[in-house]
């Protein structure tokens, strides 16, 4: 498994996060870790260890975390996807910065139970925050999800979980454990899209077809995405909304085309509302006339 490299050993701060973890040296210096990683970008050293409920001896709380403005994270081949995540916390002495990352897996605390991490660039805490108060603030992680190393098989799409740590000063903080999860998406699109013929005789058949494609992120490339259902819209000349006419089903090699009769002047395009893996997509719009 492929990581970046130099999130490996990274520390918070001058806090060794690792320690805290039971993690060596020796495992902080595997690069091919995704759990090095994201262990990296925990807050605490040894008296914070093990897993801390949001009721911790420092009185730290994160209220509420937004990861990407509530959106799913959709990430292509070969693209950098760059996005935010909020924190808001409280505490009586104030907040100094938080941290937050994403993973993928099914335990944070072992060493085979993390296989992909989404973390910041930037080593060290952030402290860009908005202080509401003396005791609250709302700070920005900005994560980067990067399909060359990040997310280097398909089956890392899906649900990941949502990591957020507060601290009142430079190494000492509260621990979040896993209480939400995101969507990380594989992008779709729809390519070669045309409506013929132009123009029509009102009443004749219009005829439109189209591409659905997913990015495979094991290949880095784009593959036919069958099976999938798939609406054709139509926008009547004039009107600011388009209005779903017909679904059709993505063929195996993800060829899309549907028949209707034209009614009147107007714009038609494909639409896909997007599964529990692939994002939605829109095709580019055709309009046609009619005589």
């Amino acid at each position: 498994m492929r990581i970046r490299a130099s999130l490996a050993a990274a520390t918070m701060s001058g806090a060794v996060a690792l320690t805290a973890f039971g993690v060596s040296a020796a495992q902080a210096d595997d690069a091919s870790s995704p759990a090095a990683a994201v262990r990296s970008h925990m807050l605490g050293k040894a008296k914070t260890q093990g897993k801390m409920s949001a009721r911790s001896v420092y009185d730290i709380q994160v209220t509420k975390v937004t990861v990407n403005a509530g959106k799913d994270v959709v990430v292509g081949g070969t693209q950098k996807k760059k996005f935010n995540v909020y924190v808001t916390a409280t505490n009586p002495d104030g907040i100094y910065g938080v941290a937050a990352f994403l993973w993928h897996g099914d335990d944070l605390y072992s060493d085979g139970g993390v296989d992909g991490a989404i973390v910041s660039e930037n080593e060290g805490l952030s402290r860009d925050c908005q202080r509401w108060s003396a005791t609250t603030a709302t700070c920005k992680v900005v994560l980067t999800a990067d399909p060359k190393t990040d997310l280097y098989k398909s089956s890392l799409n899906g649900k990941w979980n949502v990591y957020a740590a507060a601290t009142e000063d430079s190494e000492n903080g509260l621990e979040w454990a896993t209480y939400q999860n995101h969507w990380v998406k594989r992008a779709a699109r729809i390519t070669s899209f045309n409506a013929a013929p132009e123009p029509v005789a009102k009443g004749k058949p219009v005829t439109v077809t189209g591409n659905l494609s997913m990015i495979s992120w094991s290949h880095k490339k784009y593959y036919g995405y069958g099976s999938q259902k798939v609406k054709l819209q139509f926008k009547k000349a004039g009107a600011s909304s388009y209005s779903t006419i017909k679904t059709v089903t993505s063929s195996a090699s993800g060829a899309l085309k549907a028949t209707v009769n034209a009614t009147g002047d107007g714009t038609y395009r494909f639409s896909y509302p997007g599964n529990s893996i692939a994002s939605t997509a829109t095709s580019s719009a055709d309009h046609v006339d009619v005589r």
